[in-house]
């Protein structure tokens, strides 16, 4: 017996249910029954009985024993491949090597403990893919260790990899406050993270124009900002053989004094910005004037103060309003505390000059606009106004910034200068995911001096991988693709969207309908692939073992396929 399928022009085809049998020398068919009635899967499990196979329920041929998520482990994996890491940390295979790119991918998907990542990712297939299924905590305080030998080469490679003569340089430092109290860098200092009076740890990075990290490294807590830049430029001029370059750096970091360093360097230009009181002086000279700005936005002028230097005076009306309107609400809440102190005295529940001062003292420490008020304290009075004047020269300055550079205005124009030095907002953008969108450099729990450089280290290059799927990745994320206008913009007006960046983050939605992601997003559902592992049930092949990996979906697919393009 066996099924014939009937064609039908319009419907679907008519399954009979025929015998073969033989008359003389002729093989005839006769029809036993019409089976169009069942579904397509009962005609097929009639089929398997005919044919005489053994049918089953589908879950009763083999059991899932274990499924590990793979899709943003295999999604690192490309990238790591396509940016050549492993080469990249060392160029021999070695058990340290293999450690360090498993904790790098383990970074960018679920920061942890070292302790903790050897647990959490044998939950994925990164163990395996790794070759680190044995590797403990100590084996990863070892990679460390190896790792940080390994530093000033790796940061070689890849200024050769991403730097060249005469390019452009973004320099800033950050810092990151300290679990416990034993690493000799951990030293009280200006904290980035509004945290004052703990121990913390600056790192000073360095990256490219567009952002992507070359190098890093690591001072106490209390290291000033402008002491770190001398050892940046001996590294690009010894370490990286960078005769010609052109460094950025904030106002803090390029100080005048530096400056002056840094004139005696041959093929070494700068770009920075005048602190508010050399604008300031400019303003009370007569150099700069407001009414410069009646029809343009920039412009370029020179001073003898700052000789063989471009100066580019800028306005941004915007921002001049917003830190107006910031100005005149932290007066009026301090104005609001202040007023609370002088009823507590009235009323005698405050009294004495040394009381009423520490009171008054934390509140104008708390808005940061004491300068702005006159002060008059008795033992059972107090009165306060503010220095409208003051407030008033303050305010002209509203939006204004200078940028200075000694680059030559045939190599680099005014507004080319502008969009460079807000180009530092590339490296605070690192700053950001590494401490605390992505890759989470807190806590650190280390507290060996070396242990802590290799760890900074660690979250450097995990941020490099990151950076590179993230530009790979554009057309899925929030991110605009339209970087050629970036380029061209105004230098001084706030920076816009373009129209389709705005549309989708608008409708949340890209143009087939699929959602837009964040880099976390999208690595959420790569990781809904899934490698099983399963265990047959029946047959002679029962108690083997074999593997079945999800088909990816159609986003999924893309983002696998955007990564292949990643090139160095």
């Amino acid at each position: 017996m066996h099924i014939d399928g009937v064609p039908n022009r319009s419907s679907r085809p008519t399954y009979l249910l025929r015998e073969s049998y033989r008359e003389g020398k002729k093989v005839r068919k006769r029809t036993l029954a019409n089976l169009s009635a069942l579904s397509d899967e009962q005609i097929d499990a009639i089929r398997a009985v005919l044919s005489g196979r053994s049918v089953r329920p589908v879950e009763e041929l083999w059991q899932t024993t274990c499924s590990r998520s793979h899709g943003a482990v295999q999604a690192v994996r490309v990238a790591m491949q396509r940016l050549g890491f492993e080469s990249l940390i060392g160029s021999r295979p070695s058990p340290e090597r293999e450690a360090v790119c498993a904790m790098v991918a383990a970074r960018v998907l679920a920061p942890h403990t070292k302790l903790a990542t050897t647990r959490w990712w044998h939950t994925s297939t990164l163990a395996e893919e790794y070759g680190v299924v044995d590797a403990d905590e100590t084996d990863l305080y070892a990679a460390m260790d190896w790792l940080l030998e390994r530093q000033a080469a790796i940061q070689k490679k890849l200024a050769a990899r991403h730097l060249s003569e005469g390019s452009l340089a973004l320099y800033d430092l950050s810092s990151s406050y300290f679990e416990g109290h034993c690493c000799p860098l951990a030293k009280i200092g200006y904290s980035r993270d509004g945290k004052r009076n703990t121990l913390q740890i600056n790192y000073g990075l360095l990256t490219t124009r567009a952002g992507c990290p070359v190098a890093i490294s690591v001072y106490e807590g209390n290291t000033a900002d402008a002491s770190t830049l001398m050892p940046q430029v001996n590294q690009l001029r010894q370490q990286f053989g960078l005769e010609r370059l052109v460094l950025v750096g904030d106002r803090g970091m390029i100080s005048h004094k530096a400056i002056d360093t840094l004139r005696s360097l041959d093929g070494l230009a700068w770009i920075t910005a005048l602190k508010n009181s050399q604008i300031r002086a400019l303003m009370q000279g007569g150099t700069l004037q407001l009414g410069l700005f009646d029809e343009r936005n920039l412009f370029e002028f020179s001073h003898p103060d700052f000789p063989g230097e471009r100066l580019m005076a800028c306005r941004n009306v915007d921002l001049g309003k917003l830190r107006a309107h910031k100005r005149e609400a932290l007066l009026e809440a301090t104005e609001k505390e202040l007023q609370k102190v002088r009823e507590r005295i009235q009323n005698g529940s405050l009294a004495g000059r040394d009381k009423i001062g520490v009171r008054i003292g934390k509140v104008v420490n708390k808005y940061k606009v004491g300068k702005h008020f006159s002060l008059t304290i008795e033992d059972s009075s107090f009165e306060f106004h503010r220095l409208q004047k003051q407030i008033e020269a303050e305010a002209a300055l509203d939006g204004i910034y200078v940028i200075r550079t000694n680059v030559a205005k045939k190599q680099m124009s005014s507004a080319e200068a502008v969009r460079s030095y807000k180009a530092l907002a590339e490296v605070e953008r690192a700053f950001r995911s590494m401490k605390t969108i992505d890759l989470h450099i807190r806590p650190i729990h280390h507290h060996l001096e070396h242990r802590v450089r290799a760890h900074i280290f660690l979250c450097m290059l995990a941020y490099y991988v990151e950076w590179h799927m993230r530009e790979a990745w554009r057309e899925l994320m929030f991110a605009d693709e339209n970087l050629q206008a970036k380029r061209h913009r105004d230098p001084v007006a706030a920076a816009k969207r373009s129209e389709a960046c705005l549309e989708k983050v608008a409708t949340r939605t890209l143009k087939d309908g699929s959602p837009v992601h964040s880099f976390r997003t999208l690595l959420d559902e790569l990781s809904t692939i899934v490698r099983n592992t399963c265990t047959a049930s029946i047959g002679q092949r029962s108690g083997s073992t074999f593997q079945m990996t999800t088909a990816p979906n159609p986003t999924q697919h893309r983002a696998l396929q955007l990564l292949q393009a990643i090139a160095v």
